[in-house]
Parts: structure tokens; C-alpha cells; sequence
């Protein structure tokens, strides 16, 4: 008889339904993958997501579910459970409390989220039981599904939830929900007693996940080691170090279908490793929309994401001065921070046909730029796994990074991309001059380009990884 792990994956977004982050690439990838895997044991997950309006507006297809209630100050609150499915999995989503009350995945009040996330995580217990599905595994992803696995392990005493075990993968330690005491003594959660966690953890979301969780994932095995010191651990290094083998690093993968530029339609032209000339139409396609002059000899940097400090996006600016003695030209895609926003504007004005600031979200944009970008900037003061470089890779377009997190795991120096170690201009100009002292010989540039497309970034690996952690937790 073939064995089977149930396995419940909580997300705040997740692609194709609703996505503003990484996260949505993620929760919306590796389900999928992991119910790809072959072999045994067979693995039986179901993506659970808030029915955020936004949901709601673009899906006509959900069929309503199952319907319970949530106790909260003594009171209950009615919580229904919605239906669709994504390829062959199903998927549910919760509708109720506060849930229904905010158009966005993430509001400007961090109180309201917490509420509304608590609600969340404490529905979905309740949404199992009321399926009648019991998961062997929750697998929560950050702060915002953290609580669930918290409460997991405060109700022990329940016969329903007594062997359910828990995963709970870290994407961004910096981001803990804040002080969720109200929350917790609404929905009649008591805060941990552990002296284990420092005590300003007691009360915020994603410590109480980290304590809760049978197993801690972070998202690459680079930012599971810098996570583990004072620099990046945010406070909690030494209770991370504490929690042994529990804890570990699975790189991130990439949606390959997705990202695929021999069958982009946002590209002008497809091409793989071995038509990497079609890729200058490309180029020529990105420079024409950008009205910039096309020089195929003058190398094309780029930059795409959100406009934000952890990223490096000052560090771009400033090092954009500083080596203006050689040939580049430069575009860099997103929004953000409204002072980056201003200072890549001010490049832009003050580099005119040379620098384009497009200030905007702007997807196919995005694709287009990766096939046509002969180089990708990400010199992120911290990245705990980066898709961005992967894209540029698979597009063939040669990163230069920072050597942190997944970067650091992702790109080779000299073989794939290049790196950097200092979060300083001087730095980035520095492995820029390297990148660019190679870009002329255009036989290494393409055997950079090719090597990078080569790679294998699918989530198999990642998903055969999970797999074994999930064998672990059920014996």
C-alpha cells in the first residue's frame, strides 16, 4: 500500500490568486512540486490561503465549502471556507472576521494585520476539522501563518490535533508581526513561557512559530548560517542555535515553466543557450520602448525589484557616478521607497539617454528587460534567497551581486556572475569593472551567459528536501 503524508501549506499569497511578494512565487511553485515528486512516500498537499478581496474580485470559479465558527473574546465568529483548485491540487481559501474587511494582502496598520492574521491561523485548525482532513504536517510560511503552528502546540491535549506535526519556513527574519498580545489573549492564546526566547519575543508571531515548529526551514543555506549571528539574527542567534538540527537551509526554486525565455511571449524573440544571438532583438526591442540608443558594444545594466535600502538600490545610484569613465548604459525598474525613487530619478535626469528610471510595476516590462539586460544588478544588503538572480541567469543575463544569502549559494564568481563582499558603492564598481573588462570578448561573456543557463533552479531538489524533513516528522 503506498504510504501518503498529508500535508496543509498556509500562505498569505500565493501565485496565480494574489501575489505582491517573493512569498506568492513560492506558495504558489513548490505545493505543486512536492505533489509532483515521484517515489514514496506520496505527498498529499493542500494550499490554504485568506479569501483577501482582491481574491475575491478576480475568481468566479470558487465553490463555497465547509462553514465554522472561531471563538474570540468569548464570542464566536463565523469563518466559511471556499474551493478551487490549481492544476490537480486543491486549494482553500478562508473567508471571515477580518479577513473580509481589507481590500489589500497587507495593510498599512500593523495592528489590523495582526488581528487579521491570527483569525487566519486559528481558522485554519478549524477549517480541518471541519473537513474532516487531518493534516500530518501544517507547513507555515513567515509570521503571518506563524500563530497557527503556535496554537498547534498549545492544544496538544486535542485528540484531532495531537499528531499533527509542523514545518514553518522563514523568508524574512526582520519581519516578526510585532506585539500581539492583544491578539493573543482575544483568541485565548497565552503567551510563551520560555526563557529560551528573549523576552521581547514573547508576545510577537514569528518567535512563537520558531518555538512552536518541529522543524525550521530558512530560505537558502547561506541565510541559515548569517541568521545564527548578531549581524542578521535579529535578536533571536542564540535561540536559533538552540534549536540544533530542527534547523536547517533549503535553497529557493524557480517557476521554470514560468521563467522560460524560449517560450516568453513577453520577449521579442525566444531563444536558449544555443541561439543566444536571437537575444539582441531583445535588447534592441527594451532600448527602443526605453528610447535609448542601441549600441550593441555599450553593455546594458539593469535592475529590477522593489526600490527599497535592503536591496542596495542607494548603493546602485552611488556607484552609477563613480565609474562613468567606461561604457554602460542603465535602466532600473520599480517602486518603493519615495527618496530612492527621487534619486533615481535625479541619475536618470542627470545621465539623460544614458539612465532610465521607469518608477512603475510593470511585469512584461520586467521579462523584457531580463532578455535583453546584458547585466543584472542585486547588491542586496541582505537577500535570504533572491529569485531575481535566478531569472537573470535563466535569461541570460549576468548577474553581479552581493555575496549574501542565496546569492551567495546561486552565483559562481567568474563562472555564472560576479560577486561582492562590503554593502559599499566601491565595492559594486569594483566587481562592475570586472564584469565589464570581460564583456568585449564576447566568446567568455557567452560561455558566462551559458554557464548561468545552465543551471538547474527547479524546486525538485528543494521539493525532495521538504520531502525528507516531512519522512522525518512522521517516522
Amino acid at each position: 500500500m503506498t504510504k501518503t503524508i498529508n500535508i496543509l501549506f498556509l500562505a498569505s499569497e500565493a501565485e496565480p490568486f494574489v501575489k505582491v511578494g517573493g512569498l506568492a512565487d513560492v506558495a504558489g511553485s513548490l505545493p505543486l512540486a512536492l505533489r509532483a515528486l515521484p517515489g514514496e512516500p506520496c505527498l498529499d498537499v493542500r494550499l490554504v490561503l485568506p479569501l483577501h478581496q482582491a481574491i475575491q474580485a478576480n475568481s468566479a470559479n470558487l465553490m463555497p465549502g465547509v462553514e465554522f465558527s472561531v471563538q474570540r473574546n468569548g464570542a464566536d465568529i463565523p469563518a466559511q471556507v471556499f474551493e478551487t483548485r490549481l492544476e490537480d491540487m486543491p486549494v482553500y481559501f478562508v473567508a471571515g472576521g477580518s479577513i473580509s474587511e481589507e481590500a489589500t494582502v497587507y495593510s498599512s496598520n500593523p495592528t489590523f494585520d495582526r488581528e487579521k492574521y491570527t483569525f487566519f491561523s486559528l481558522s485554519v485548525l478549524e477549517m480541518t476539522r471541519a473537513l474532516g482532513w487531518r493534516p500530518d504536517i501544517l507547513h507555515a510560511n513567515d509570521w503571518h501563518t506563524a500563530l497557527a503552528l503556535y496554537a498547534l502546540r498549545t492544544r496538544r491535549s486535542d485528540p484531532f490535533l495531537a499528531s499533527i506535526r509542523s514545518v514553518l519556513t522563514l523568508h524574512n527574519l526582520p519581519y516578526m508581526g510585532g506585539d500581539g498580545s492583544q491578539q493573543l489573549a482575544a483568541y485565548g492564546l497565552n503567551p510563551v513561557e520560555d526563557e529560551a526566547l528573549p523576552r521581547w519575543a514573547h508576545t510577537q508571531p514569528l518567535p512563537l512559530g520558531l518555538w512552536a515548529a518541529d522543524a525550521l526551514v530558512a530560505v537558502s543555506p547561506t541565510y541559515a548560517q548569517e541568521i545564527l549571528t548578531p549581524e542578521f539574527g535579529c535578536g533571536l542567534h542564540n535561540f536559533l542555535r538552540g534549536r540544533g538540527d530542527a534547523f536547517s537551509g533549503i535553497l529557493n526554486g524557480l517557476d521554470t515553466v514560468s521563467w522560460d525565455p524560449a517560450a516568453d511571449p513577453a520577449l521579442a524573440a525566444n531563444f536558449d543557450a544555443l541561439s543566444l544571438a536571437s537575444r539582441l532583438a531583445n535588447r534592441t526591442a527594451l532600448q527602443i520602448r526605453l528610447g535609448m540608443q542601441d549600441d550593441p558594444g555599450v553593455p546594458l545594466l539593469a535592475m529590477v525589484g522593489r526600490i527599497d535600502p535592503q536591496k542596495g538600490v542607494d548603493i546602485v545610484l552611488d556607484a552609477a557616478r563613480q565609474f562613468v569613465d567606461l561604457p554602460w548604459q542603465m535602466v532600473i525598474l520599480g517602486k518603493g521607497d519615495a527618496s530612492l525613487e527621487d534619486g533615481a530619478r535625479r541619475l536618470e535626469a542627470d545621465f539623460p539617454g544614458r539612465v532610465r528610471a521607469v518608477i512603475d510595476y510593470d511585469a512584461p516590462l520586467g521579462r523584457l528587460i531580463y532578455g535583453g539586460a546584458d547585466v543584472f544588478l542585486m547588491p542586496s544588503r541582505y537577500e535570504p534567497c533572491g529569485l531575481a538572480q535566478m531569472i537573470a541567469m535563466r535569461y541570460g543575463c549576468v548577474p553581479v551581486v552581493r555575496a549574501t544569502g542565496g546569492l551567495k549559494d546561486t552565483v559562481a564568481e567568474g563562472q555564472t556572475g560576479f560577486r561582492f563582499e562590503e554593502a559599499t558603492a566601491e565595492a559594486l564598481v569594483e566587481a562592475l569593472r570586472r564584469a565589464l573588462t570581460i564583456y568585449p570578448e564576447q566568446a567568455k561573456w557567452q560561455k558566462l551567459q551559458r554557464n548561468g543557463m545552465a543551471q538547474d533552479f527547479s524546486w525538485t531538489k528543494s521539493a525532495q528536501r521538504y520531502r525528507m524533513i516531512y519522512q522525518s516528522l512522521t517516522g
